[in-house]
C-alpha cells in the first residue's frame, strides 16, 4: 500500500516583512491623506477668494514711514499729531528694493501677512523696482532684470506662503503710462510679465499702472495697456496713483478703459485728492488734503479705492520737498489738517 500524500507546509512570511509592508502601506496612506487633504484645502482656498470691493479693510502697517515719524516728532506737535493719524490709516504698503533688498523682502510680506491676520485685513502692496524706474527722474532706481526676476520671484514665494490671506498688488506705478516718454513699452511689458508670472497666485488681485484722467486719453491709455499682452493674467489697472486727479473724474476714466478693453477692473488711489488737482502741478503741490479712505467707493468697475501713495511721503526735490519717498511732516500736516 502506497503512502498517503502529506500536503506540504505553508511558508510563514517572516516578521519582519510583514511590519516593513504594514509600515509601507500606512505611509502611503498618510501621503495620500495629506496630498488629498492639500488639495481639499487648495480649492476651499480657490472657490473662496474674492476680488477687493467696498468696505474692503487693508493693512495698517506698523512699520511704515508714518509710523516711525510718530515715533520720533516731538510729543502733542502738529508733526506728531499727522504723522500718528496717519499711520493708523489703512495704506498701501512700497516694496522697493532700496529698503526691501532680496535678502528681507520675503521677511517683510512675511510680516505684513501677519498684521492682515491679526487686523482682519487685506495686504496692499505696490512693487516699485522696474528696471529704469521713472524713466531717470525724481523716483529713479530699480534694479537689473536679472535682479528683478529674483526679486519678485521672492515677492511671490512670500505671497504664496500666506495663502490664507487675501493680497493686493499694484504693480509698477508709472511703468505704461510712463513708457511713452522713455521709448521702452516693450522693454517694460517683458519685465511686467515675468512680475506677473512671478507674483500671480491664489486670492492675490494684481493691478497694472494704468495712469489718471489728466494723462492720456482713455483709448490710448488703452492702445498701451493692450500692447503689454498682460490684461488676460491680472485683475485690472490702477488709477491715480501718487497724482491728484478728482475720484468722479478716475471714475469716469474707469468705465471709459473697460469698455474699451472687454469689462477690465480698477482701484483708484484717494490718498491725496480731497482737494482735487493743482492744475497741471503733480509734484508737491501745495494745499491738498486726503481724500476718502481705502474701501470708500466702487461700483461693478472700480473695485474699491483705496489709500496707494502714503501720505507724506514726498513726490520729489521739488516745491519744497526732500527726496522722492522720503517722509516730509510739512506735508503731512498740511494734508491731515481738516482730518485729524
Amino acid at each position: 500500500m502506497g503512502r498517503a500524500h502529506r500536503p506540504g507546509r505553508r511558508r510563514r512570511i517572516p516578521r519582519p516583512v510583514l511590519v516593513g509592508g504594514a509600515v509601507v502601506v500606512v505611509v502611503a496612506l498618510v501621503a495620500a491623506i495629506a496630498v488629498v487633504g492639500s488639495l481639499v484645502t487648495s480649492l476651499f482656498q480657490t472657490l473662496s477668494a474674492r476680488p477687493p470691493a467696498v468696505d474692503t479693510r487693508i493693512v495698517a502697517p506698523d512699520e511704515s514711514k508714518a509710523a516711525k515719524a510718530a515715533a520720533q516728532a516731538p510729543p502733542g506737535s502738529p508733526e506728531a499729531e499727522a504723522a500718528a493719524w496717519l499711520a493708523a490709516q489703512p495704506t498701501t504698503y512700497w516694496l522697493t528694493p532700496e529698503i526691501d533688498p532680496l535678502d528681507e523682502v520675503w521677511d517683510r510680506v512675511a510680516h505684513l501677512a501677519a498684521e492682515a491676520r491679526e487686523q482682519d485685513a487685506t495686504v496692499s502692496l505696490a512693487v516699485y523696482g522696474l528696471p529704469d524706474r521713472d524713466c531717470g527722474n525724481h523716483s529713479a532706481g530699480g534694479l537689473d532684470p536679472a535682479a528683478y526676476r529674483e526679486w519678485t520671484a521672492r515677492i511671490g514665494d512670500a505671497l504664496r506662503n500666506a495663502s490664507d490671506v487675501r493680497k493686493i498688488v499694484i504693480l509698477e506705478p508709472d511703468s505704461i503710462a510712463l513708457a511713452p516718454s522713455c521709448g521702452s513699452l516693450q522693454d517694460r511689458a517683458g519685465y511686467l510679465r515675468t512680475a506677473v508670472e512671478n507674483i500671480r497666485g491664489v486670492d492675490t488681485w494684481i493691478y497694472l499702472d494704468g495712469g489718471h484722467s489728466a494723462w492720456h486719453p482713455a483709448r490710448e491709455m488703452a492702445d498701451l495697456l493692450r500692447s503689454t499682452g498682460l490684461l488676460g493674467d491680472v485683475r485690472g489697472v490702477a488709477l491715480n496713483v501718487s497724482n491728484y486727479q478728482d475720484t468722479a473724474n478716475e471714475f469716469a476714466y474707469a468705465h471709459q478703459l473697460s469698455d474699451l478693453l472687454g469689462g477690465t477692473h480698477a482701484v483708484i488711489d484717494t490718498s491725496r485728492n480731497g482737494a482735487g488737482p493743482a492744475g497741471s502741478e503733480w509734484c508737491n503741490p501745495g494745499g491738498r488734503l486726503v481724500g476718502a479712505g481705502s474701501g470708500a467707493y466702487g461700483d461693478g468697475v472700480v473695485d474699491t479705492t483705496l489709500w496707494i501713495k502714503p501720505p507724506g511721503e514726498s513726490d520729489g526735490e521739488c516745491n519744497g520737498g526732500p527726496a522722492a519717498g522720503s517722509w516730509w511732516p510739512d506735508a503731512a500736516v498740511e494734508l491731515t489738517r481738516k482730518s485729524r
